[in-house]
């Protein structure tokens, strides 16, 4: 799925043996070998340039690879490995403590939140707020849970249509009201139905508000506000690369959000966005999302998306 660093850590490590072919590395006798401190530095060097390239952001691509430094300056390894291994494992191993940093049980989360568990979407046009609220509507079914839409997005006839159609497809009750209507009404409206009905969850649409609107930005506080959401999820799009997390930093300063989620994760040339967008606003990562279909969308799994960064595929 992702651009595979695989490729720049076999090239680096290949360059620094030609610069260095009689000693790359210093030999430790029978406990196997260990990297010359010079040529570590060009490799990681030219490392932290890699990960910017891949839309990691620059904090995170400094904490990866003072992560590989830490892991591979002075250290000794087999004899049998390739230098191009033990580098790999070295970042394999930095990345999964970023990732695995901010974590959310949200199965744990929701069996515990008082019904009905109200969930607010936020995020900006075009990233897939209301494929995303549908595929988490089919998962909550398949855990036997019971779900209410409320069409938040009231600026856009087309929204309201489109989630009243995912309704309609997944036997799911849409609380909605028409074009240019309140968005916090409607909000509550469905809370009070969910309530009322027995309902276990609300998912909220909003529109796909630009971040830098102000406007729209205090009418999303105003739902917030009225609907007093148990959690508010950023959808981001994992193509947008480091624009995801600017967006991800507004929404967190306006409204607070508490975990993201990030959608088309199966076209993701880079993976950049995906390795920084947790580290960076300190929220965790719950879902990602892949195609078209409903059950495209899995949990969270820092080994499963390194699989996938990695992956010669």
């Amino acid at each position: 799925m992702f651009r595979a660093l695989r490729d720049f850590i076999r090239g680096a490590a290949d360059k620094a043996a030609q610069e260095e072919p009689i000693d790359f590395s210093e030999s430790v006798g029978d406990r196997g070998k260990r990297i010359k401190e010079g040529a570590l530095d060009r490799i990681l060097d030219e490392l932290e340039m890699e990960l910017m390239s891949a839309d990691v952001a620059l904090p995170v691509a400094e904490e990866m690879v003072k992560g590989v430094r830490e892991r591979l300056a002075g250290k000794r390894f087999e004899r049998g490995l390739r230098l191009d291994e033990v580098i790999e494992s070295a970042i394999k191993r930095s990345i999964k403590d970023i990732l695995s940093r901010h974590r959310f049980a949200f199965w744990s989360f929701l069996e515990k939140a008082e019904r009905p568990a109200v969930i607010m979407f936020v995020g900006v046009n075009g990233t897939g707020k209301t494929s995303v609220i549908a595929k988490l509507a089919w998962l909550l079914s398949e855990k036997g849970y019971s779900s209410v839409f409320a069409a938040g997005d009231t600026f856009r006839a087309g929204a309201i249509e489109q989630i009243s159609i995912h309704a309609d497809r997944l036997g799911t009750r849409v609380i909605k009201h028409q074009a240019g209507s309140d968005p916090a009404a409607v909000a509550y409206d469905a809370i009070e139905h969910a309530r009322a009905r027995r309902k276990d969850v609300v998912l909220i649409d909003t529109a796909g508000r630009m971040q830098t609107n102000r406007n729209l930005m205090d009418e999303m506080k105003k739902i917030k506000r009225v609907a007093s959401p148990d959690l508010i999820v950023f959808v981001g799009d994992s193509l947008t690369g480091s624009d995801s997390i600017v967006q991800a930093k507004e929404f967190d300063a306006a409204v607070g959000i508490g975990a993201a989620i990030l959608t088309k994760i199966d076209a993701d040339a880079k993976g950049g966005a995906a390795i920084s967008i947790s580290s960076e606003i300190g929220k965790p990562i719950i879902f990602l999302t892949h195609g078209q279909e409903y059950q495209d969308i899995r949990e969270f799994d820092p080994d499963w998306l390194i699989s996938q960064i990695f992956s010669e595929d």
